[in-house]
């Protein structure tokens, strides 16, 4: 019987060279000796070995996780606040595992592309500049007019040229970007996706003042919260439609090699987005705790309460709050339940510490 697509990853199919030999011993060793990292070994022992190297990347996963682009502010001769990026589209080859290369299509050198943030209400610009070799765009999940849409005949551009979006931000919550040129499964899976994070005005939800605060960055109240954003997705090395690897961020399991820290006196807020391709949903649990959820983040209560797994579709996302307050230190998994997904590099930690 000939092997199934799972069965045939051991071998890493469709790739060549120096990748291939360091992929093979990446996973056999890993599955065949049962290596862990100094914090996995009890998830069993499947992870991977070596050592991504993030410098050559250009990013590195902390960053992917912590570093948001608020972009440079002005305020308009009618005294509105503009809020304005520079997004360039970059042919580009990552390290997604150790020795494991993929050549991407990326927004700014970077797989997701940069967590955009804003407030409600402000006019966003983004000057997109083509410096790759397709034509491409960047479609904004809210609420636009149809000719800053990104489809083809509002904002597509081919390759050495440039095109400015302008929209108003809204609705607040959590969103997404993507090129929308076809073939779109490609031009999506390839890379060129990231997160956009439009903040509550306060001003405008006077009923629910206090959550809006806890939302806007900038505010004392927001200030005790620990965010992170976390983009799932997956990769077809060999491109046969069928994904060999899925991770948080890109890095198969970057966050089980090294966990992320957090202090359980201060909650966590992670903004989760699925643009995992060629599987219809994707998911996010989480061991030893429970969490609100917010879908799509455009609401200021929770949509699903006390929950530990949530499913999203491609495109969607939300909120997730968690507290680990009264919880001991220690590691806490989260993964998808999906367990080939988990096997396969979408599988991390939060290191929960006294602080």
């Amino acid at each position: 019987m000939p092997p199934t697509r799972r069965q045939a990853i051991a071998a890493i199919a469709g790739l060549s060279g120096a990748a291939a030999l360091t992929a093979r011993h990446t996973l056999a060793a890993a599955q065949q000796a049962g290596h862990g990292t100094g914090h996995g070994g009890a998830d069993g022992g499947n992870t991977v070995v070596g050592a991504v190297d993030h410098d050559a990347n250009g990013f590195t996963p902390t960053e992917l996780l912590t570093v948001f682009d608020y972009g440079e502010t002005s305020i308009d001769p009618d005294g509105r606040a503009v809020r304005e990026w520079t997004i360039t589209a970059v042919d580009k080859e990552i390290e997604i595992a150790p020795g494991v290369f993929f050549p991407a299509w990326t927004y700014n050198g970077r797989v997701p592309g940069p967590a955009l943030r804003c407030v409600e209400g402000e006019r966003l610009r983004i000057q997109f500049n083509n410096g790759g070799t397709h034509p491409h765009s960047i479609h904004l999940h809210s609420i636009h007019p149809a000719r800053m849409d990104g489809i083809s005949g509002a904002g597509q551009v081919a390759p050495g040229d440039s095109f400015t979006y302008e929209v108003d931000a809204k609705p607040f919550g959590c969103h997404l970007y993507h090129c929308h040129t076809v073939p779109l499964k490609r031009h999506i899976h390839k890379g060129l996706y990231g997160t956009l994070i439009i903040d509550p005005d306060p001003e405008r939800h006077p009923e629910q003042r206090d959550a809006a605060l806890g939302r806007r960055h900038g505010t004392p109240e927001h200030a005790r919260w620990q965010e992170f954003v976390m983009v799932m997705n997956g990769f077809d090395t060999n491109f046969d439609d069928e994904n060999e690897f899925y991770a948080m961020n890109s890095i198969a399991f970057a966050y089980a090699h090294e966990p992320i820290q957090v202090a359980r006196s201060r909650p966590i807020r992670v903004y989760l987005v699925n643009v995992t391709e060629f599987d219809p949903i994707n998911s996010f649990h989480l061991h030893g705790n429970f969490y609100d959820y917010y879908d799509h983040g455009t609401t200021l209560t929770p949509t699903l309460r006390m929950v530990d797994t949530v499913i999203q579709c491609q495109g969607q996302r939300g909120l997730i709050e968690i507290d680990f307050s009264g919880h001991e230190p220690g590691l806490y998994m989260f993964h998808a339940h999906q367990s080939e997904f988990a096997e396969l590099g979408w599988m991390s930690f939060f290191e929960v510490t006294n602080q």
